[in-house]
């Protein structure tokens, strides 16, 4: 949108407030809170008795907020810790919310091996149970194989073509293929979809789930592999296996994974999904970067890149592709990266 298009909104923002609290428009105290990679930004409001509240301004022709508002109401009544919704005009494209504050969960970390950070994973693991328990996943798009193809398809098209100039390597289709499949093969739970730090918040030490608008039906351990992959931590394997494993056996017991699955074979799942994750998310900022001008995502390519070669660790009949990945497409993203003065532009 243009500045003009941003000015008009947040004056139709701020009649709509108003108009909500049955107040005069200069009476509101609106102040920009926070913006995300879509075309969504949220406003703190402030009301005369000292109450606050977030608003979400999502422009409708750019945004759907419906499955936002849907599984809102859905999982509030499950008994799910996601905010509650006070008003909502999905012409307008205006949703007033609970406000959860402004501490994401990322900002509780100390560092990988800190005893904070690894008890606030753990909460957060207990969080994804909980989802998983008290939501059902039968009103939700699903995950499935055409939904998990285009995802995967984002590396070669904005990653490889577009960002590197490079074409797909030998063995590509395979990959994309065995990934696919290993997702499917999975128990479908309610996912998240982006259940990493940035989209838990931390109020009165209880955690929330915000941004869950594109929550699908899908397998049992994607969320488990965005909290442990996610872009703020790298965990030594050792320690993500026992996360792994723990989880494992915590599924079995609650009845959402079968008794019968190995910790071997629940360990390739996760990690091909990991693997899975990794190269939608190479592409994703990529895409964000090139097509979306949006700053700051090509700086966090190489982390995500050692995520994904983590996860290859673990699946050695894809080792060509793991060889391709440190003779030609590190060397090939070190080189973009430090050849650029302005990574962030075309």
């Amino acid at each position: 949108m243009t500045s003009a298009d941003t000015a008009t909104r947040f004056d139709a923002l701020r009649r709509w407030a108003a108009a909500q609290h049955c107040l005069p428009d200069a009476a509101l105290d609106l102040r920009l809170a926070a913006g995300d990679a879509s075309f969504r930004r949220y406003f703190r409001l402030r009301l005369p008795d000292g109450r606050t509240r977030m608003l979400m301004d999502a422009p409708p022709a750019q945004e759907d907020s419906r499955p936002f508002v849907e599984i809102a109401r859905r999982w509030r009544a499950g008994g799910l810790p996601v905010p509650a919704l006070h008003a909502v005009d999905l012409e307008a494209g205006f949703l007033e919310l609970d406000d959860l504050g402004d501490t994401p969960l990322q900002e509780r970390f100390a560092g990988n091996a800190h005893a904070d950070t690894l008890a606030w994973h753990e909460r957060a693991m207990d969080l994804i149970h909980e989802l998983q328990n008290r939501a059902a996943p039968d009103a939700l798009p699903a995950y499935d194989a055409a939904l998990l193809g285009r995802e995967l398809d984002l590396f070669p098209e904005w990653c490889l073509g577009r960002w590197l100039g490079l074409a797909p390597p030998p063995g590509w289709l395979e990959l994309r293929r065995a990934l696919i499949d290993s997702a499917l093969a999975q128990p479908v739970v309610a996912v998240h979809r982006d259940f990493d730090a940035m989209n838990l918040m931390v109020q009165d030490e209880r955690l929330y789930l915000i941004d869950f608008q594109d929550a699908v039906a899908g397998p049992l351990s994607y969320d488990l592999i965005s909290l442990l992959r996610g872009r703020y931590c790298r965990f030594p394997a050792p320690r993500f296996a026992a996360w792994v494993e723990a989880f494992r056996q915590r599924a079995i017991a609650d009845g959402r994974l079968p008794g019968a699955t190995t910790s071997g074979t629940f360990q390739r799942q996760v990690q091909a999904m990991a693997a899975q994750r990794a190269l939608k998310v190479l592409g994703i900022f990529c895409r964000l970067t090139l097509r979306d001008g949006r700053t700051g995502y090509l700086e966090r390519l190489p982390h995500f890149l050692a995520h994904l070669e983590a996860s290859l660790v673990a699946l050695p009949e894809h080792e060509p592709f793991q060889r391709w990945l440190a003779d030609t497409f590190r060397p090939a993203l070190e080189r973009r990266l430090a050849g650029r003065a302005d990574p962030e532009t075309t």
